[in-house]
């Protein structure tokens, strides 16, 4: 039966169970800010960090995901809306981020927008002063010397324990690279990156799957169209979240520049409701217990509009009225998906 996302609720009775089992939680999806939660019961990852860290952190606890409990971070694409919080976020935690190499690469630049280094030299000098920070823990017996702080720092990163991340914005605690199309693994999970079209650097979504349940998930937001290698990756996938940015005549009529309506309208820039209805009329496998619409504009859709799109397409093919379509929000986090 297809529902909305008034009427959804966890499906979760003690937290015992909820940790044991495999669970998508979005925190926020739109164009202020995205971040989603995958976790199994060994593993818990967080997708993008596109808020303030202290709002990523606030909004975990709204939904009962321990932070300490991350073991990395995964990122789809350099654009703010899905790093903002990152650095701070990976530094606190002391966990490792990992990018494709290109999308590092972009990312870099982007925080150090004045640095006239190579990314070679730059990794270089990061090395040198990770060097310098341990010789210094061990005359220091371990005890770092915070730095006073600037007047236009980040208030958030007042408690970090490194002088160095004011110093280098771009600092990490680890760094892992993959390859669009390459498996690798955190933990019990397994994880497939895909190429997006998006105009980023190296954009990607990303498939889930459990090493030790035979349960799939799915993140594909932030793409003009529906290409081939994605609609081949998002096959079996029992949750999916799936842009459903704009509707079309919301878009053409309403306040952004022209330049930017074509960004958004382009084969590079976001799904509309009726591209994302078209491709669950005419590609979708229907496989998915859950389908959750995300990376909605604020400006150029309205959230029933969406779902009442993607209700139609799934209405027209009968036997998929088992699915059940989830709207995502940028102002709060939807309630895990559990399965």
């Amino acid at each position: 039966m297809l529902g909305s996302a008034r009427a959804y609720s966890p499906l979760i009775h003690t937290e015992s169970a909820y940790l044991k089992r495999m669970r998508m939680t979005v925190l926020a999806s739109g164009s202020k800010g995205n971040s989603t939660v995958i976790a199994s019961a060994q593993t818990r990852v967080l997708v993008d960090a596109g808020l303030s860290c202290r709002e990523l952190l606030k909004r975990m606890a709204q939904v009962n995901e321990d932070p300490a409990a991350l073991d990395a971070i995964l990122i789809t694409h350099e654009h703010v809306d899905h790093v903002a919080g990152l650095s701070v976020l990976a530094r606190k935690l002391r966990i490792p981020v990992y990018f494709s190499e290109p999308t590092h690469r972009a990312w870099v630049r982007m925080m150090t927008p004045s640095t006239t280094m190579t990314y070679a030299k730059w990794l270089e000098h990061v090395q040198k002063q990770k060097e310098a920070r341990a010789a210094q823990d061990t005359l220091d017996n371990g005890s770092i010397q915070i730095a006073a702080a600037s007047a236009n720092a980040d208030p958030e990163e007042e408690d970090e324990p490194e002088a160095v991340a004011k110093r280098d914005p771009a600092c990490l605690p680890a760094v892992e690279y993959f390859q669009p199309g390459t498996n690798f693994s955190i933990g019990d999970i397994c994880i497939t990156p895909f190429t997006t079209p998006h105009d980023a650097a190296d954009p990607c979504g990303f498939v889930f799957e459990s090493t030790t349940e035979a349960i799939r998930m799915a993140i594909a937001t932030d793409l003009g169209y529906v290409p081939p290698n994605v609609r081949s990756a998002l096959q079996r996938i029992d949750v999916l979240l799936l842009e459903s940015n704009h509707d079309l005549e919301m878009l053409k009529d309403g306040p952004y520049p022209w330049a930017v309506k074509q960004r958004v309208l382009s084969r590079v820039g976001h799904l509309s409701n009726h591209a994302t209805a078209e491709f669950l009329t005419r590609d979708y496998d229907g496989c998915a217990m859950y389908i959750v619409l995300g990376h909605l504009s604020e400006t150029n859709n309205v959230p029933e509009l969406a779902l009442l799109s993607a209700e139609q397409a799934l209405g027209e093919r009968g036997k998929l009225l088992g699915n059940r379509v989830l709207l995502a929000q940028q102002s709060a986090p939807l309630a895990s998906i559990c399965l």
